[in-house]
């Protein structure tokens, strides 16, 4: 529970004090005056710093402190998970400038160093020193989140006026232009970039209520005992991987690329056609991608999710609520898939007035899903919470669905044919859904190993028919994987 809080903490902090930049800066070309720009990045900084003090006397003085004696070195976990979001967030020039320029290698890099050392670090500190208790996490936060910075600022410093720096006409021409600079005769930042942040910025508070709200709720309502909201947070890390690892950085790249390729704030018929043509028909196979991939985890994943947490943490786990959890999870996978690619499509076209409007949407959204939380809650226990962001997130899909459909209509393309499975594909789902289901109640998981071994066939042959079903149905996807992810990695490992 003490690790679930002081997740949180760091999350808040980092969400409020960087989302809105990043959206305002990475919005439209990649020709701009950068100086203007990494100057207005440099503000998450002590933007961070406010959040991390502010919340950091809440988690102290504000919440339930647990018991010294229990949980050790909970004030020291607080503040060292409140400086690792202020080290993270002196990156953020670095990270937009890769973000904006398609360095994909970077980040995946930069990330996997990160999460290898923390974990490495973790390990080792929990065999040598368990009597650390929450010293160990905060330590492994703050090496993940200084390997992380290191990464970009090292790469940078070997980058910047070597001759592939050169060749690519990168804007940025030494390491002091990624500091803030103080220009003569001329504005710190530029004006239209901190109004859009700022409206971004209104909207960050609505949409970090929305994406935690859950976790907010149980922190501060206590709507769950110690136990269950364990169990939860298990659950939730275990879900979160796909969104985490899939769909988070597909929702970041084409987030780039449609801001590149439409101007913000300009109809359909004020677009250059070649551009919209391409816009639409990326949007339409990124929302038939991630439709496929969360179509067969829910299918899946309602028949695995029990052998899964006992693989994962023995009967402790799938005896209790943990399946259903997981079960419902898997059912959240497609709305997050789905959510991802249409509201990146959808706050890369909207300008600044569309921006405020939706606001207001979201403001009443946020007070719903609060209440929506409490009363689910109290009536389904912890799964309240995943039905709850369900319900969430559909209205956040029907949102930017009417967006997208008012911003084609007017044209020949219909991009929201993506989310319509061919109808062979969508029988094969259903049968592999009722045989793997069948399949659950024969042979997981209390019957020894081989019972769990040929559920696993089971669910391995109905998997293997869904592939070859999407390969012979879903051939213009296909191509589009091929080209546009398998392609782009086989020239950078060559």
């Amino acid at each position: 529970l003490t690790s679930f809080r002081l997740t949180l903490l760091y999350s808040t902090v980092v969400f409020l004090a960087r989302e809105a930049f990043r959206r305002a800066c990475l919005s439209g070309s990649t020709k701009r005056n950068w100086t203007k720009t990494i100057n207005l990045l440099w503000l998450t900084v002590p933007l961070g710093v406010f959040w991390s003090i502010f919340l950091g006397l809440v988690w102290l003085h504000l919440l339930e402190v647990p018991d010294p004696s229990v949980v050790p070195h909970y004030q020291a976990g607080v503040v060292a998970f409140g400086l690792s979001a202020i080290i993270e967030l002196l990156g953020e020039p670095f990270w937009v400038l890769a973000q904006a320029h398609l360095f994909v290698r970077l980040k995946v890099i930069a990330e996997s160093l990160s999460v290898v050392s923390k974990c490495i670090l973790t390990v080792i500190l929990v065999v040598l020193y368990p009597q650390w208790g929450l010293y160990i996490f905060s330590l492994a936060q703050l090496l993940y989140v200084s390997v992380l910075v290191m990464c970009y600022v090292v790469y940078f410093v070997m980058f910047l006026g070597s001759p592939e720096a050169t060749k690519k006409s990168f804007p940025v021409a030494r390491m002091k232009a990624l500091l803030p600079n103080f220009l003569e005769d001329e504005t710190f930042v530029n004006w239209k970039e901190a109004r859009l942040t700022w409206s971004f910025f209104k909207q960050s508070f609505l949409k970090q209520i929305l994406t935690e709200g859950e976790r907010y709720v149980m922190t501060f309502l206590n709507v769950l005992n110690f136990g269950d909201q364990g169990v939860y947070d298990i659950v939730n890390n275990l879900g979160s991987l796909v969104a985490r690892f899939i769909f988070l950085p597909i929702e970041e790249s084409f987030y780039v690329f449609f801001a590149k390729v439409l101007e913000r704030g300009k109809n359909v018929k004020d677009q250059k056609q070649d551009d919209v043509a391409m816009a639409a028909n990326v949007l339409e196979l990124l929302l038939k991608l991630v439709l496929l991939i969360g179509l067969t985890i829910t299918v899946f994943g309602y028949a695995y999710s029990q052998l899964a947490l006992d693989i994962y943490g023995g009967s402790m786990l799938s005896s209790g609520t943990g399946p259903d959890l997981l079960r419902c999870y898997s059912l959240y996978v497609l709305f997050l898939a789905i959510n991802g690619v249409t509201e990146c499509f959808t706050f890369a076209l909207m300008c600044k007035e569309e921006v405020d409007r939706y606001n207001f949407v979201m403001l009443a959204l946020s007070f719903t899903f609060l209440c929506i939380s409490y009363f689910l809650t109290h009536w389904h226990g912890s799964i309240g919470f995943i039905l709850a962001n369900c319900f969430n997130m559909g209205i956040r899909i029907a949102h930017s669905i009417h967006y997208i459909y008012d911003y084609f209509k007017e044209s020949t393309y219909r991009p929201l044919a993506g989310l319509l499975p061919s109808p062979f594909l969508v029988l094969v789902y259903i049968l592999s859904g009722v045989i793997t289901g069948f399949s659950e109640v024969f042979f997981c998981c209390d019957k020894g190993w081989m019972a769990r071994l040929i559920h696993i066939s089971v669910g391995a042959l109905c998997f293997a028919a869904t592939i070859v079903t999407m390969f012979c149905t879903e051939t213009k996807l296909i191509h589009f994987v091929r080209s546009q992810f398998l392609s782009r990695y086989m020239k950078k490992g060559t």
